[in-house]
């Protein structure tokens, strides 16, 4: 009896789980809809989407168009069920934003960061400020919170606590989880950046219907996400996808990590500049940050052939880069984003073409390279969606 019983119970999760998932990233939808998608039958969709609207989980949006009869009523995640904070450690800044259950944005704040001092405490007392500014801001209690996300520059080592390396930073070894976790009772949930600008994007944006995808995050820094049957690919410790530190020339340019050669010491925003000052021969580039210098440079390349000269060659560097990865993980889709890759998003074409030239013909021809559709918000979004993802495979039960 109490096997049947937790059978049943096994069960009944898993249905919730399948309709939950279903409703959040493709709703509203009519119970027909659930019906045909999922493959349960009219009475589990019927029992377990009255228990979620009972539950305050699902609401009613409407009757559905109909060509005749009685129409049926469409069905969504009700908006204010929850609300989710979605954290981005960048290189630059720290970037904490706040949003509802159907992940509509309802606030967001940033605290600029020196790269000359990113010490641990400092940025997990810049996420813990952040968190407090932005449900205070909308007025949104703290119990109502179900978790925060957070993307991270660096390898996250998953384990009873997040560990993060992230030589770019100088953290070898951080407590992530644990210094923020001191400051808060919230839930806590941390990635890599590129992971979760990956996750959004196959959710919301440039990576929907694919199945195979890499999410290429060129930023500061440069990092990807590997999307293999639809499941992010890890390794054994999480730090598949480290694509900015794959060596594109032997013994070329010094990298940050140490290394020689690096993708990241050619097309990361700091390489770019640093390769620009040169071409100017040691002159500044004009800006305050490597986001306005970056926007110096491409300005500059209207009417300078030597900015002009920068930025073709980084369009090579990077479609060298996106040619290595089609020719190792056969993708349907490249998608490049971060701020950086935002900025430049003009060379796309050039980028592309380049590509063609250094990958094999046929992987080529199969996969598309474009620009990530969830813009700059991308990475802080992503992480946001990693306590729903939690929420959804767990059957919209709050632990």
């Amino acid at each position: 009896m109490e096997l049947a019983r937790a059978t049943n119970r096994s069960v009944r999760l898993r249905n919730r789980s399948a309709l939950l998932t279903k409703l959040f990233l493709d709703g509203p939808l009519t119970r027909q809809d659930l019906v045909r998608s999922t493959g349960l039958s009219q009475p589990a969709v019927s029992n377990v989407v009255a228990d979620m609207i009972d539950e305050g989980l699902v609401a009613e949006a409407g009757a559905a168009e109909s060509d005749g009869g009685r129409p049926s009523m469409l069905l969504r995640i009700a908006p204010r069920f929850a609300f989710v904070v979605g954290v981005d450690v960048g290189e630059t800044r720290v970037r904490v934003e706040l949003f509802d259950f159907a992940m509509t944005l309802l606030a967001s704040v940033e605290y600029p960061l020196d790269p000359a001092r990113t010490e641990p405490d400092l940025v997990a007392g810049h996420v813990l400020a952040g968190i407090d500014a932005v449900t205070g801001q909308a007025g949104v209690a703290p119990g109502n919170v179900l978790g925060v996300g957070i993307g991270v520059s660096g390898v996250v080592e998953q384990g009873a606590e997040a560990v993060v390396h992230a030589q770019a930073l100088g953290w070898d070894r951080v407590p992530l989880e644990r210094l923020i976790g001191a400051g808060t009772d919230l839930p806590l949930h941390i990635d890599n950046g590129a992971k979760t600008l990956g996750q959004a994007e196959m959710w919301f944006g440039a990576g929907r219907g694919a199945r195979h995808a890499v999410f290429a995050l060129v930023g500061s820094g440069v990092g990807a996400s590997v999307v293999t049957n639809g499941a992010t690919y890890r390794g054994a410790s999480s730090s598949a996808g480290e694509w900015g530190h794959t060596t594109l020339v032997y013994g070329g340019r010094a990298c940050r990590c140490g290394a020689r050669g690096c993708l990241e010491a050619y097309v990361g925003a700091e390489a770019i500049i640093d390769r620009y000052r040169e071409a100017r021969r040691g002159r500044q580039v004009p800006g305050e940050d490597e986001e306005s210098q970056i926007a110096a440079l491409v300005a500059a390349a209207e009417t300078s052939a030597t900015a002009r000269r920068v930025l073709d060659d980084t369009a090579g560097y990077l479609g060298a880069g996106v040619a290595n990865l089609i020719n190792l993980f056969n993708p349907e889709r490249v998608v490049l984003g971060g701020w950086a890759a935002m900025a430049l998003g003009d060379l796309l074409p050039a980028v592309r073409e380049a590509a063609g030239r250094q990958a094999l013909r046929q992987p080529y021809e199969q996969a598309s390279i474009e620009l990530c559709r969830l813009g700059v918000d991308a990475v802080a979004l992503g992480a946001a969606t990693l306590p729903i993802a939690r929420f959804l495979t767990e059957g919209g039960i709050r632990r």
